[in-house]
């Protein structure tokens, strides 16, 4: 089995794959560098697809500018307040049914009712509730986000081990000591694997909601590139708000390196 890529090695490998993309992108939407029998095909895809070096003529010019940060400030306090709010109700929920099951006997029927909602129905009713103003929108992202912060913290408190907390409460650990000793460590690593997908669905109901109705906002700005056939703009939001998503997945992955420095990575479990 080959020992996989690390360091600069896999950096280049991976900026590698996005040149060819881009490269085969703008390739193939330029009828000139392409036999005659794709001639008509390309144009097309160049309506459709839209040309990379376009679209990030497009980007530069949306910060070098200023055009963009106004927009992308509205987007990213959307996409960060649902962010906070559905990961503090999701854990809070969670805890509390898992640990109660009195509690999670009488909720568990309507939690499952909820998520199997198609939340974006709701993106309307939260414009008449909370206006079209940034809070429709983080409402709409809160609802994505708890519930898979929900029900990742619920299993990861029910999957500890009963041997484990035999042994704790031999040795005469109080509730609060076994929540804190036992219950929170186990759930730590479900709540992190939950984070790095809640990010971009925190992304998906601020735009979503700026689509349904908004002033301002990134998503706001791909709507108005939509409705003039302009995909270079489109694709150029979307790369944007691509890279935002990244950077704060990346954040959390940092936050995550810290607090779990207790647990082994694959290679050393590996080793031992």
């Amino acid at each position: 089995m080959s020992k996989p890529l690390n360091g600069w090695r896999l950096r280049a490998g991976q900026l590698g794959i996005l040149a060819v993309l881009i490269i085969l992108w703008e390739v193939l939407t330029h009828p000139e560098w392409l036999p005659p029998i794709y001639f008509d095909n390309a144009n097309q895809a160049a309506f459709f697809f839209g040309r990379p070096f376009e679209v990030m003529g497009i980007i530069a010019d949306w910060f070098l500018g200023g055009e963009i940060y106004s927009h992308l400030g509205i987007t990213l306090f959307e996409t960060m307040m649902a962010f906070a709010i559905g990961t503090v109700f999701g854990l809070g929920m969670g805890l509390w049914m898992a640990l109660s099951d009195t509690a999670s006997a009488l909720l568990d029927p309507y939690i499952k009712a909820a998520n199997s909602m198609p939340r974006v129905i709701l993106a309307p009713i939260f414009a008449v509730w909370f206006g079209l103003g940034v809070w429709s929108k983080v409402a709409l992202g809160v609802t994505l986000v708890f519930f898979i912060v929900f029900f990742n913290v619920y299993q990861g408190v029910r999957e500890v081990s009963p041997t484990l907390l035999a042994n704790a409460k031999m040795l005469g650990a109080k509730p609060r000591q076994l929540l804190r000793s036992v219950y929170l460590p186990s759930a730590t690593s479900w709540v992190f694997s939950s984070l790095h997908t809640s990010v971009g669905l925190a992304f998906v109901g601020a735009v979503v909601g700026e689509y349904l109705g908004s002033a301002a906002g990134v998503g706001y700005l791909i709507l108005q590139a939509e409705g003039q056939f302009d995909v270079n703009t489109v694709f150029a939001g979307i790369l944007v708000l691509t890279a935002f998503a990244l950077f704060l997945d990346a954040v959390v992955g940092v936050v995550e390196r810290r607090l779990m420095v207790w647990q082994p990575k694959a290679g050393q479990t590996e080793r031992l």
